[in-house]
Formats: structure tokens, C-alpha cells, sequence
């Protein structure tokens, strides 16, 4: 019997973020974002006239000390954060000017976001945490977990799909939620901190999975990290500090 899904709640896809977007045309182009907290002496600023590309085929690290508005801007971006000003693209669309509902959908239909701390629901087996964006999809249970028992073979943890999240190391864990943010083929997917509680080894085994696995000419990465062990993956590193993106590098991929 599936598990009652009615307390994670969506709107049903309807194929907000799917237009056909012109050849060479970015998958995110943000122009002078900010977003800040408070008012008057109380205001705190977290990100400050922020603007940068995303193409497609594309995985960009997002690098800055703690505090630096990193993760804010993730937030943004993907659809979680309402910025206070400038505007945001994903696919061709104008984010914040969709309504709640046509927003929720964005996010079901575009975006796979792997959370540093994975969220991962106890409750639920490993194939079942997986299943999650299908059933919001109102897909039928049994195509749900067959979809999700290909994707934890993909990420070789077929014969962990009965078990709770809790039976699994935080290398697994990690895989879990790629899997999760996998299964519903979104054409971006975005990691907040994925190596922050893994070793080394471990760390660029996920980022060497991901980059073979996940990005292609209809996909793009978006990662923010602390993590130097694993600047090797990436196309372009930028920077931030201070609310501001302060530069570029290019990567070694």
C-alpha cells in the first residue's frame, strides 16, 4: 500500500518550464537580483545586484565564505525565495511572475535540488524517498517505484531499496537524493554543500557520478560548496562575497 503523500503536497505538472527555448539562449539568466532582510537600520542584505548565465551543459560551482548570500541565491533561483528585486529566468520564464500554483509546478517540472542535509523522509524506504517527485506527478504507485528502483541502480544502490534511511552511510544517503532529484528528468539540478559531510574519496565519486551521469546538452548544474577538493568538476567557478559575485574562474573539465 503506498504511504499517504497529501502532507508533501503539489499542484499537478501541467509543463510549466518545458517552452523551446532559441539556440544558444541561457537555461538561467539572473539580472541584478537582491534580496535582503529587515528594514532601515535593521536591514540586512544577503544578495546584492547579482547577475550571471547558466547554459545548458554547464556545471557551475558557487564558491564564497559562509554568509556570503550563496545559498540565498540558490534559493532564489530555484524557485524558493522571492527576491526583493530584479528578475530571474529558467527555460524562457520569468519565475517570479508566475502565480503560486503555475510556481509550484516550475519547481516539480524543472528543478532537482539535493539538499545539504538530504531530507530524506524516515518513514519511508529508500525506493519510496525516491519514488517522491512521480507520485507528485500523480504517477501510479507501481510505475513510480519501478522509475525509482532504475535510478537506485543507476547510482548502484539497488540492493539498498527496501531499506530506511537510517540503515544507510552518509555516502548513500547522498546517492538517495540524487536519485530523487534524478528521477523526474529535470533539466536543472542544483546541490547546496553535497560533499560537506562526506571524505574525499567519497566526494568526487558523487561529483564524477553526477557530471557523467546527469549533465548533458539538455541539463545544467548548479552547486555551491566550501569544497576545493572537488573544483576539479567544474566548467566555471563564481564567486561571492559579501552578497556580490565577485568573479569568475574557468574550471578544468
Amino acid at each position: 500500500m503506498p504511504p499517504d503523500f497529501d502532507t508533501i503536497g503539489s499542484h499537478s505538472a501541467a509543463g510549466v518550464g518545458k517552452k523551446t527555448l532559441p539556440p544558444g539562449a541561457p537555461a538561467i539568466s539572473a539580472q541584478n537580483v537582491g534580496k535582503w532582510f529587515g528594514e532601515g537600520d535593521a536591514r540586512t542584505v544577503a544578495v546584492n545586484g547579482a547577475s550571471f548565465d547558466l547554459h545548458f551543459g554547464e556545471m557551475l560551482f558557487i564558491v564564497g565564505p559562509s554568509g556570503s548570500g550563496k545559498t540565498t541565491l540558490l534559493s532564489i533561483i530555484s524557485g524558493i525565495l522571492k527576491p526583493n528585486e530584479g528578475s530571474v529566468i529558467v527555460n524562457g520564464q520569468d519565475i517570479w511572475r508566475l502565480d503560486k500554483d503555475d510556481l509550484a509546478d516550475f519547481r516539480l517540472n524543472t528543478i532537482g535540488f539535493v539538499f545539504q542535509d538530504y531530507h530524506l523522509f524516515p518513514r519511508l524506504t529508500t525506493a519510496e524517498n525516491v519514488a517522491i517527485p512521480l507520485i507528485l506527478k500523480k504517477e501510479s504507485w507501481s510505475r513510480a517505484l519501478a522509475e525509482a528502483n532504475k535510478y537506485l541502480e543507476i547510482v548502484g544502490l539497488k540492493e539498498r531499496a527496501e531499506l530506511p534511511p537510517v540503515k544507510l552511510s552518509g555516502g548513500e544517503q547522498q546517492r538517495v537524493a540524487i536519485a530523487r532529484a534524478m528521477v523526474s528528468h529535470p533539466s536543472i539540478l542544483i546541490l547546496d554543500e553535497p560533499t560537506a559531510s562526506l571524505d574525499g574519496d567519497t566526494g568526487k565519486k558523487i561529483l564524477a557520478f553526477v557530471h557523467d551521469q546527469v549533465l548533458n546538452e539538455k541539463t545544467c548544474i548548479l552547486i555551491v560548496t566550501h569544497d576545493t577538493r572537488i573544483f576539479e568538476f567544474a566548467d566555471r567557478i563564481m564567486y561571492m562575497e559579501d552578497g556580490k559575485i565577485t568573479g569568475f574562474d574557468k574550471g578544468t573539465i
